[in-house]
């Protein structure tokens, strides 16, 4: 089964303020017509034989005749269109080097590796020991995902003769079965089923975003009161999916003709709500394994084929603005700027477009001169590192398209080759909770640059949309311009004639407005994972603690001894109930603080603060965060509304240290 249904007709329609659907394709059933496709552009085939393509006529429309509650398709097929003429007047700057295809077993393999598994296949496969922790964490659902991909990594290799030693599946997964009652994060279903239920029923905004005879692929209404849902991020998102079809009579999920988007909303976490870059990088490694086993378990629990992409070979610029990866584009601002996160053109672009105004109407939407685009590409890749470039001549509506032509041009798209499909078969997913769940762990996956560029594009278009009564770009019209700008990507489909665009459209939009509607919420790690993490650091710190008083007692040393000097360091002059907080950059550099029920990271902060005749000029008042550092994390920032007291019955061996956050 592919991300692309194999169903017989696709129905496309979008929602007006009437209230009546209009139709921007028909479904034919006969005559085994191909699509039409030489009118749009983009890289998208269109897998159906019996489907036929309704002509449009041609785009006509004033940006007068905007209205901010029309939701049609326009939009869509006007920035295709603009898409394709800029491409004539673009030189290629990409050429493509076509790789053998990899089978199933070589994907799996690469699979393993970057979910941290490598070691149990191939040479290392004699010590399957160092993975054991790491299994020992999964959850049913997690290890079944993992089990799967193992099993068909064994037989490939054995068709293959490999001289490796291949691990029993049976054997690796012997620990989870003996600790299935104890597992942690609702690894036992009725455990998981207690906590789900608080939530079940909350979430009856299901997403109609199934290609198929029967079904539609609507565009939500954005302009109507929305339910508010709490979103369970403490138990497994595929714990949860697994849940709700057991619930279900028929144990299949009730498909909801209501797409209107939920208010979803995080629940008070009293440990604290734990962000993408508030984790210690050797933890958050940890996450991105796990994120990447959650997403595989909860696409195999709701039906829908996962295929990691393997990065296609591209030969690229080494240098320059357009058309240049992002690493490397980093490299070169960095040594113009250090720490540079985002890359300075996009930036400055958005800058520009912000400078013009956010109230223009039309905005993003009506693209600048073809021309006159290309010769100011030139004069930026000869002049914008030089400083030389004159930002005053450049029209607001050029720099949108520039902005637009920038991501759409990088030769792997933002959303990363790997992940590109995974994207995509988010609309594929039966609710508009599980949609923002698979979300969610896929923005964790991304590489660091694509997720910090992908972030500042999202709040820049939220800051567009903030102003959607004067520009008349309503969250649902941005999303449908820069979806194709996002999803289209000439590294993947290599060997694909027709194009597929048709029906991704109404689905990529959706996704789009997703992401742009709940950009805070995909930036949140799970608490589950994070919990997962912990627990593999408390089941390291038990074994290096083990191999410590092993080399102590081959030392010679009195264990009892070591164990009592162990103790007594982490009691050491703290009373019970009270904790020490360091700040070595303020004037008090420490202070012993009483836990109460109600004192949060914020109260803690007050205090040193109160206290400060004047901080240190190098740091800001709001640059100022306490960590939980060392126990059962590496290190973690704290949002302002952690709970202390919870928080240290959680961690009761962490250090807590006020300090700023790293560039």
């Amino acid at each position: 089964m592919s991300w692309l249904s194999s169903s017989q007709g696709v129905v496309l329609t979008a929602y007006h303020h009437s209230g009546k659907d209009q139709a921007v394709g028909e479904s034919h059933g006969q005559g085994g017509e191909e699509a039409t496709s030489s009118r749009r552009y983009g890289q998208y085939a269109l897998n159906q034989e019996t489907t036929k393509v309704k002509e449009k006529p041609p785009f006509d429309r004033s940006s007068s005749q905007d209205s901010v509650d029309e939701l049609s398709m326009e939009d869509y097929w006007a920035e295709l269109e603009n898409i394709k003429k800029s491409s004539e007047n673009r030189q290629e700057d990409q050429e493509v080097v076509v790789v053998k295809e990899p089978d199933e077993g070589e994907l799996e393999e690469e699979w393993l590796k970057e979910a941290g598994l490598s070691n149990l296949f191939g040479e290392s496969a004699e010590d399957p020991q160092e993975s054991m922790v790491f299994l020992s964490t999964l959850t049913r659902t997690q290890a079944a995902a993992v089990q799967k991909r193992v099993e068909t990594v064994s037989q490939t290799l054995r068709k293959k003769n490999k001289q490796y030693q291949i691990p029993d599946v049976r054997d690796i997964f012997a620990q989870q079965r003996e600790s299935k009652e104890k597992a942690p994060d609702g690894t036992e279903s009725q455990s998981v089923r207690t906590n789900e239920n608080k939530y079940q029923g909350k979430d009856d905004q299901a997403s109609n975003l199934v290609v198929g005879e029967k079904e539609q692929i609507p565009l939500a209404p954005e302009e109507a009161p929305a339910s508010e849902t709490d979103i369970n991020l403490e138990v497994s998102f595929a714990e949860q999916a697994v849940n709700q079809k057991e619930s279900s009579k028929d144990g299949t999920q009730k498909q909801g003709n209501n797409t209107l988007l939920p208010n979803f909303r995080l629940p008070i976490d009293k440990t604290g709500t734990t962000r993408i870059g508030d984790l210690a990088p050797q933890d958050m490694k940890k996450v991105c394994y796990l994120a990447l086993i959650e997403l595989t378990a909860l696409y195999d629990v709701l039906g829908i084929e996962l295929k990691q992409q393997k990065a296609v070979k591209i030969k690229t610029k080494d240098s320059g603005l357009f058309c240049v990866p992002l690493t490397v584009l980093l490299e070169q601002d960095q040594r113009k700027v250090p720490g540079t996160k985002i890359p300075l053109i996009f930036q400055k672009l958005i800058s520009r477009i912000e400078e013009g105004g956010l109230e223009t109407e039309g905005l993003l939407r009506i693209p600048g001169a073809a021309i006159r685009i290309k010769n100011l590409c030139q004069e930026l890749e000869a002049k914008f590192y030089e400083g030389t470039f004159n930002w005053d001549s450049v029209k607001q509506h050029d720099a949108a398209s520039l902005l637009k032509l920038f991501v759409r041009e990088l030769p792997q798209p933002l959303l990363s080759v790997e992940y590109l499909k995974a994207f995509q078969a988010v609309q594929n997913l039966p609710t508009k909770k599980q949609q923002l769940q698979a979300l969610n762990l896929l923005v964790i996956l991304l590489p660091d640059a694509n997720r910090d560029t992908l972030k500042a594009l999202l709040e820049f278009l939220q800051r567009v949309i903030d102003n959607k009564e004067k520009n008349k770009m309503t969250v649902m019209n941005v999303a449908m311009v820069m979806a194709p700008n996002l999803f289209m990507c000439h590294a993947l489909d290599l060997k694909s004639s027709e194009q597929r665009e048709f029906v991704m459209a109404a689905g990529t939009a959706n996704i789009m407005n997703l992401l742009i509607k709940y950009q805070k919420l995909l930036w949140t790690i799970p608490k589950f994972l994070v919990n997962q993490v912990r627990k593999q650091n408390t089941e390291n710190l038990k074994k290096d603690k083990k191999m410590m008083k092993k080399l102590l007692k081959k030392m010679a040393y009195d264990r009892e001894k070591y164990e009592k000097q162990d103790k007594s360091a982490n009691d050491a002059d703290v009373p019970q109930g009270v904790i020490r907080v360091q700040a070595p950059h303020l004037s008090k550099v420490s202070m012993a603080i009483q836990l109460t029920e109600e004192l949060k990271a914020s109260d803690v902060l007050a205090r040193f603060l109160s206290q400060e005749s004047g901080i240190a000029q190098t740091l800001k008042k709001e640059e100022l965060f306490l960590y939980e550092i060392g126990g059962n994390i590496g290190e973690r920032c704290l949002d302002d509304e952690t709970y202390m007291k919870d928080l240290y019955q959680l961690n009761p061996n962490a250090e807590w240290v006020i300090k700023s956050k790293p560039s």
